[in-house]
This record gives C-alpha cells, structure tokens and sequence, in this order.
C-alpha cells in the first residue's frame, strides 16, 4: 500500500491536475527529479492552522512558509487516493497525547495546503481549528474496511 501511495502521489502531485492520457512516461518521471514529492516527505508531518475563520481568503491563499502565529494541531498519518489514484483527502491524527486518545480524521484536498518547511520537508496547513476537527467523523481502521 505505501508503494502504491508513494507512486500515485508523485504522479499526482508532480503533474497537478494531469489526467490520465496526460500522465508522464516512466522517463519523464526521472526528468521531474526536483518537482516531485514522495508520500514519505510528508506522512507523520504536522498539520497547522491558520487561527482564521474559515473564509478568509482561504481560495486564494499560497503558502511558502510555515507562519509562527499558526498552531501544530495534528500529524498526518495516512494519504487518501482515488481508485483512479488521484490524491482527494489526508488522514489526519488530532486530539491526544502521545497516541492516547487520538482521533484519525479525513480532509479533502480542498481543506488542506501544502507547505513546504525545506527542501526535503512539507506539513499541511488547514483553516480548521483543532475543535473542528476533533467534531469531524473518526476514520480509525474500522472505517476503511
């Protein structure tokens, strides 16, 4: 499974938006070395919030750092794909300490931006805060069966 997350996300990350029939070959894939993400460099990364309300300037916001007035509220544990293996949603570990009393929630892509904190590195940014969701429905594995 984290072979096929780790591929479908550097497809989908590496050519946002592609379609299939516009999928890169297998050489280009080496080609876009520097443009690519692997599923890795971002699993077990924190996750933010903005402290915002939800709509402000959310749609247009672009993200190149991590803000210190944003609040680590979460990690992420998993990354959610189509079957198509289109990248739609993260699961993300809120609430706890150290792994008791957690909660593993799904976010679409649309409630979610990346941020990169190096060359190596991303968290994810939402304008969800922590209460929010810890009030979303739990994903724990029971969910995915």
């Amino acid at each position: 499974m984290k072979l096929l997350t780790t591929s479908a996300l550097a497809l989908t990350l590496g050519v946002t938006g592609a379609m299939a029939q516009d999928a890169p070959s297998s050489d280009e894939l080496a080609g876009m070395k520097g443009d690519l993400i692997r599923s890795r460099d971002i699993t077990d990364a924190e996750i933010y919030t903005t402290n915002a309300a939800d709509d402000e300037g959310w749609d247009d916001a672009d993200y190149t750092a991590v803000d210190p007035e944003w609040n680590q509220i979460g990690e992420i544990e998993d990354l959610v794909l189509s079957k198509d293996g289109k990248m739609i949603g993260i699961v993300a570990e809120v609430g706890g300490f150290l792994d008791i009393g957690d909660k593993h929630v799904a976010l679409s892509v649309d409630d979610v931006k990346l941020v990169p904190v190096d060359d190596k590195s991303f968290v994810y940014v939402t304008r969800y805060s922590e209460e929010q969701l810890e009030a979303l429905p739990s994903v724990d594995e029971g969910f995915w069966d």
